[in-house]
């Protein structure tokens, strides 16, 4: 029996469908009574050649055909799917092609078949004009709204040159991902100031301690002076400092506040005023939330966990702080997994690699929820890579960073990681507290500039197998392998909260509509 639940998508598809057909139609009557007129008009004695009979006639020979066609090029658009989450001017171009196509589709049924003898061009021509003006205020209402009602405008970033850095800057480079960009950063002939507090100590970058072209500083990212001494000489950054991770941010909400949001903008304005130019923000898919269809980055954001808001609101300020002399790039990575110089037993893949092994068990919660998969050599190698390309390709862009064969539901992750430990049981506990459910495209970084991820989710867990199987990790249940066991744990935690009232109101903001997280309060 289908429930209401599932209904309810069949129903708005048809709903959306019903309202596109009659839009097309009310334009295509319109154009069609347009062009009578004119005639009415051209002619002295006020008495065309064709009356409003001989146009009704046109209409009912030709209005199914159009709808039909329509329909057809609306659905293969995306109109009903990843469409509906674009926003502003890429959602009215995914509709001015889809209408064209639509017309010239229509235009080569009928004039060529001779469907509707004596159709005139000049009511062809005016119906794809009112079908787009029809359909792309239907869907941007608001954003026009805003525009010439309220006087808001989007922002757009004005032409930069290109750029080219020697010296980079990594703050957070000693963690999860950092620890695997270094040494391909360090093999690429850049000098590498890498500014980190070391919570886990040394050990993840022990091997590239020592390197000529390898500068440490052991500081607090929130101090500014810190900040401002390590933005000394540099041509580029690379944020990746942060809590991360859904559990890790939600055992001191303001502390996460202060550590993702405002130590971000603290850096960013150092940075900017510096004369440092290109700035690589670390964010996440984790900003796409909940949603059953496939993602871009021109869709509609909905995170629902403090973790994501904090890097979309962080996003936010480094848009609103771009100009032609300070180029963020934002990067949002998928769930990472796989080994590095830190790696990590509080993300899915890896965890269950390791209860697999260990254990002989694989639990699974929410098994039917997707995530975009993503191995932390090849995070590390798209930052790498976006280092090199010239900064006109990457100034003000956002990048997702995975592939699209690593889109996996959570069970069928869970199944791969069985067929590699074939003694280990799959186990369902049923819903997931996390409401997380986001399919990503990651075809915009591959058209950019060629990135290609290497790893697969299957040799990512193998080489996790291997790790475990040889003592390279001896208890993956310890607290340093995971961010919410090491911060939770008084006597690791040296980061102390100090609370500011704007940055609970920005993120506040990002919260919107979803319930699944409380608001921050200021105090």
């Amino acid at each position: 029996m289908l429930t209401k639940e599932r209904t309810r998508p069949v129903l708005e598809f048809v709903v959306r469908m019903a309202a596109d057909a009659v839009m097309v139609n009310v334009a295509w009557a319109a154009a069609l009574l347009a062009r009578l007129g004119f005639e009415i008009g051209m002619h002295k004695d006020g008495v065309p050649h064709r009356g409003l009979v001989e146009y009704m006639d046109i209409f009912l020979a030709t209005y199914w055909i159009l709808t039909m066609i329509s329909l057809i090029a609306f659905s293969a658009s995306g109109f009903y799917s990843h469409g509906r989450f674009y926003q502003g001017k890429y959602k009215a171009l995914v509709v001015g092609q889809a209408v064209s196509v639509s017309y010239l589709a229509f235009g080569f049924v009928v004039f060529f078949f001779g469907i509707a003898v004596g159709l005139p061009r000049g009511a062809w021509f005016m119906g794809w004009i009112l079908t787009c003006a029809f359909l792309i205020t239907a869907r941007l209402w608001s954003m026009l709204w805003k525009i010439f009602v309220t006087g808001e405008a989007e922002k757009h970033h004005r032409p930069i040159r290109p750029h080219s850095a020697k010296r980079i800057l990594v703050i957070g480079g000693a963690g999860y991902i950092g620890s695997a960009l270094l040494p391909k950063l360090l093999d690429g002939g850049y000098h590498v100031r890498l500014l980190d507090l070391f919570l886990f100590g040394r050990e993840p970058i022990a091997n590239l301690l020592g390197h000529p072209h390898l500068e440490i500083i052991e500081a607090d990212f929130r101090h500014m002076d810190q900040i401002v001494r390590a933005m000394r000489g540099m041509d580029e950054v690379i944020h990746l400092g942060g809590i991360v991770g859904d559990p890790a941010c939600s055992l001191d909400q303001e502390l996460t506040v202060e550590v993702n949001l405002i130590a971000t903008r603290m850096i960013a304005e150092v940075a900017k005023g510096s004369g440092i130019q290109r700035f690589c923000f670390a964010s996440t898919c984790s900003v796409y939330g909940a949603n059953d269809h496939i993602l871009d980055e021109r869709s509609q954001l909905n995170p629902v966990s403090l973790y994501a808001r904090s890097k979309l609101a962080s996003e936010n300020v480094l848009r609103q702080m771009a100009d032609n002399s300070f180029r963020p790039v934002i990067l949002r990575f998928g769930t990472v997994y796989g080994q590095s110089g830190r790696t990590r037993f509080d993300l899915i893949i890896n965890l269950l690699t390791a209860k697999a092994l260990v254990e002989g068990v694989i639990t699974v919660t929410g098994g039917g929820q997707w995530r975009p998969f993503v191995h932390v050599d090849d995070a590390a190698a798209a930052l790498a890579k976006v280092i090199k390309v010239p900064t006109e390709f990457v100034d003000g862009e956002v990048f997702n960073v995975g592939s699209n064969e690593q889109n996996y539901r959570l069970l069928e992750a869970a199944q791969v990681i069985q067929s590699l430990v074939p003694k280990a049981e799959v186990i369902e506990l049923g819903a997931n507290k996390d409401f997380r459910n986001y399919r990503v495209d990651f075809s915009k970084i591959t058209r950019a500039f060629g990135f290609i991820p290497r790893w697969s989710l299957e040799d990512g867990i193998r080489q996790v197998i291997a790790a475990l199987e040889k003592g390279e990790i001896k208890d993956y249940r310890d607290a340093k392998y995971s961010n919410v066991k090491f911060l939770g744990e008084d006597k690791h935690n040296r980061l102390i909260r100090s609370e500011l009232s704007w940055a609970a109101r920005l993120i506040n903001e990002e919260a919107g509509s979803t319930p699944a997280v409380g608001a921050l309060s200021e105090r």
